[in-house]
């Protein structure tokens, strides 16, 4: 079977890659915990933050986009102090920030998922790459949308992490074309 090559062996980093990576994404608790995930991935691997999930999951409450938003200088300590979690502070009150920012948007768009999905026009773009030496570190869509980001008050969002955000959550198809993922990604869209 032949898969995207980044995936490697790791049985934990096949199985995001086979159930997860590149599956069109609306649920809006999940589409939070994406962007709160891949801020928190800047500067570290891909696998190292998928190896903290569950702790993410439980350190911020399931991810649920109300109670982060109300966290307090109390709870950026909590976190700080939970090795189950990257503790960088600027990583940490970013999420929380973002909270805030994500019931915004929600109050301008009606939800997280219809103000990120509009900047695909609603549909995953199917992209068709032939190694994974051809798929760009950022477009200019993800440009687009870390400018509005950062305008409407995100941080950790910038270009290369709202592109890996887009692929993660299915806005774009970037599973190069002999994945075996490529085709059933495609026809999920």
């Amino acid at each position: 079977m032949i898969r995207c090559e980044w995936c490697g062996s790791d049985p934990l980093y096949v199985a995001y890659h086979d159930e997860e990576w590149g599956v069109p994404l609306h649920d809006e608790q999940r589409l939070f915990e994406a962007l709160v995930l891949d801020g928190a991935q800047a500067g570290l691997s891909w696998l190292t933050i998928l190896r903290k999930r569950d702790n993410y999951c439980k350190a911020f409450d399931g991810f649920e986009i109300e109670r982060v938003a109300r966290y307090t200088a109390d709870d950026v300590e909590r976190l700080l102090a939970d090795s189950g979690i990257v503790r960088n502070r600027r990583k940490i009150e970013s999420a929380i920030k973002n909270a805030r920012a994500a019931l915004q948007v929600r109050d301008a768009f009606g939800s997280l998922d219809a103000y990120l999905w509009r900047f695909v026009g609603g549909a995953p773009i199917l992209n068709v790459y032939g190694t994974m030496a051809d798929i760009p570190a950022k477009t200019d869509i993800s440009e687009a949308m870390s400018r509005d980001l950062k305008k409407r008050g995100f941080s950790f969002v910038g270009p290369t992490i709202c592109y890996a955000l887009m692929q993660a959550t299915g806005m774009v198809n970037d599973h190069v074309v002999d994945c075996f993922r490529y085709e059933q990604i495609r026809r999920l869209g």
